[in-house]
This record gives C-alpha cells, sequence and structure tokens, in this order.
C-alpha cells in the first residue's frame, strides 16, 4: 500500500531499479562492476613520491535545454566528464575517477542510459573509470523531461609537478588549444540570442552555419588531457587556463602571479557559431571574451625559449595550437588586454 502511495506521490521505485540495472548492465561493458551499492572503492597505487589528490565538481549548466529541445541526450555526459577532466588538469592532475549525480522529476530509464552512456564514453576516453553515482527522482522539483547532471572528479599529481603558476613571469607566451564549439558556458546568453530574439528552433539552419542550431550547440566540449599530458612530460608548462564561465577576462587572472597581466592577439579564426551570436546578438566585445571562449577552450603558458620544444610535440601529436599573446607587467587596470 505504501509503495502506491508513493506512485501516487510522483515516486517509481520500479522505474528507479529498472534505471540502475539498465546502468548496470551497460557499465559491465565498459569493464566498470559493483555499481548501484552504497559507495566505490578505488585501489590507490599512486607510484608518485609525493602524491596529492586533486578534486572537482561541476554542471554543463543550460547546456542542458538543448538536450531537452532536441532529444538528444547521449552527449551531455560526455561534456559532463570533459568539463572536469579540464577542470583538475590545470593543476597537472591525472584524473583517476568519476561519480555522478542526476535528478530527474520522472526517471525514464531510456534517458537514464542515454546520459550514463555519454558519461562512460567520457571516462573511457580519458582513460580513467566512472566508480559510481547517484539518480534521484524528484516529483514538484523538476518540470516534466527535464533534469539535472552533476559530476565530482578525482585525480593525482607528484606535489613537486603540481601547475600552479608562480613560476610564470613576465615575456612568457601564450599558447591556446582550440575549442570544439560554445563547450558549457555562455549558454545562457546564446538560448537569449537564438531562441528568444532570433525565434529559431533546434532544428533550424541559417546560412552562416553548416548544421543546425541544435547541432552546433549541442557539439560536445573536448578534453585536453592527451596534449597537456605530452608537454608535463617534459615540463614545459607553467600555468594553464580552462576558458570557462568568466571567459578571457575572469579566468586568466586565476593563474598569473600578481603584478602581471596578457596581451592576447587574435591570430586564431573564431568559429562561425561565435560570430553568429555576436552579430546577431549585437554582443560587445568586452562581453565576447567575458561569456564566451571564442574558439580556445585552453591556455597554456610557456617559456619564451620553450616555444620550439612546445610546437615540435603539439606538431607531431597532430593537435593545433595557436600563439595567442605574451605575458607582460601590470600596475592597474584590466589584467586581460585584448586588441
Amino acid at each position: 500500500m505504501s509503495e502506491d502511495l508513493y506512485k501516487k506521490a510522483g515516486v517509481n521505485i520500479d522505474k528507479g531499479n529498472k534505471a540502475v540495472e539498465e546502468i548496470r548492465k551497460m557499465a559491465g561493458k565498459y569493464g566498470v562492476k559493483e555499481i548501484g551499492k552504497f559507495s566505490g572503492f578505488y585501489p590507490l597505487k599512486a607510484g608518485l613520491k609525493n602524491p596529492v589528490l586533486v578534486s572537482s565538481a561541476d554542471g554543463v549548466g543550460t547546456k542542458l535545454k538543448i538536450a531537452f529541445k532536441t532529444g538528444i541526450n547521449n552527449t551531455i555526459g560526455k561534456d559532463l566528464v570533459n568539463h572536469c577532466v579540464n577542470d583538475i588538469l590545470v593543476y597537472g592532475a591525472k584524473p583517476l575517477f568519476f561519480l555522478d549525480y542526476i535528478a530527474t522529476g520522472e526517471v525514464d530509464p531510456d534517458v537514464i542510459k542515454e546520459i550514463v552512456t555519454g558519461l562512460l564514453d567520457g571516462c573511457v576516453d580519458n582513460n580513467f573509470i566512472l566508480l559510481g553515482g547517484e539518480t534521484a527522482e524528484m516529483p514538484g522539483f523538476y518540470q516534466k523531461n527535464e533534469y539535472d547532471v552533476a559530476g565530482f572528479i578525482v585525480g593525482i599529481v607528484d606535489k613537486d609537478k603540481i601547475i600552479d603558476g608562480s613560476r610564470i613571469k613576465d615575456g612568457d607566451l601564450l599558447i591556446g588549444l582550440p575549442s570544439t564549439g560554445l563547450h558549457t558556458n555562455g549558454y545562457s546568453l546564446a538560448r537569449h540570442i537564438v531562441f528568444e530574439k532570433l525565434k529559431l528552433s533546434v532544428n533550424s539552419k541559417v546560412k552562416e552555419l553548416k548544421r543546425t542550431i541544435g547541432e552546433e550547440l549541442l557539439e560536445t566540449h573536448r578534453s585536453y588531457l592527451e596534449p597537456v599530458m605530452e608537454l608535463m612530460k617534459k615540463n614545459l608548462i607553467k600555468g594553464m587556463v580552462h576558458v570557462t564561465g568568466g571567459g578571457f577576462t575572469d579566468n586568466i587572472p586565476r593563474t598569473l602571479p600578481d603584478g602581471l597581466g596578457v596581451r592576447i592577439e587574435r591570430t586564431w579564426k573564431v568559429p562561425d557559431i561565435f560570430n553568429f551570436l555576436i552579430e546577431k546578438g549585437k554582443v560587445k566585445k568586452s562581453e565576447q571574451y567575458r561569456v564566451f571562449n571564442m574558439g580556445i577552450g585552453m591556455i597554456l603558458v610557456i617559456a619564451r625559449e620553450d616555444l620550439s620544444k612546445t610546437e615540435n610535440i603539439l606538431k607531431s601529436i597532430k593537435e593545433k595550437y595557436y600563439l595567442i599573446g605574451q605575458v607582460n607587467k601590470h600596475k592597474k587596470g584590466e589584467r586581460v588586454s585584448i586588441i
């Protein structure tokens, strides 16, 4: 009787169990075991002199609204994983494991399965494991057919290898690694321009873009694990910036020592989606670089004398890159100058 009352209240335990069972089956195909228990265990065999665990938690913001509109739910999980990977990567940490949290008004086992597929794909691509997670059914809290996802990642780095920006000095160079689109930031502004101002739908095609609006906005947030790890082997990186919420102007100062700023020159081709949003939304330059990544998802700070070595490594792994500026002394005003 109590179970029937719970179902009337909006929580279907059977659907929840079915979703967990589907996740368990799917995770098994990826080599993940013990999904569905109270906690997960990770055997720590660091092999480092002075290992430090690095952790971060994040979500994908209102990009979820695009998934709801398109009905495509299998890319959001990968967005989440890659975003979290990049957040600990800026300190030189290699990811160990990932935990997820999915909350929805009504559990749809098929949708949950799609989300977790993306999570597992992201973990496999970055060579670590999905250790566990939580699926919460919260009727009355979320609108029908909507959900939220969040992730928690743990990585490891030797204390002596932590990249904290403290070695950055005047004259160092900035290397920009390209993004694959908006990644997971700027979607509130993008949605306002596209759906409210222009009255477009996710299936709309415009002459400025080669794909539909939905396809452009759902492009997966990429991971920078491979190029960063390759450069770290030669100790070439002095600081890193994951260009997320806050864009260039708010994120770059987070890695700079006091008294230093940067001068950015736009040497890269800005992807069409940004030009479209800027033109149609009449977005001012100061806001462009504070809201969007503008086509650069990760910035590396290197010594000027290491430019050739850095370029050779990036070319060897076929990673595109751009020399986008340099570090300079800073006294007052904005610490990020963009020309």
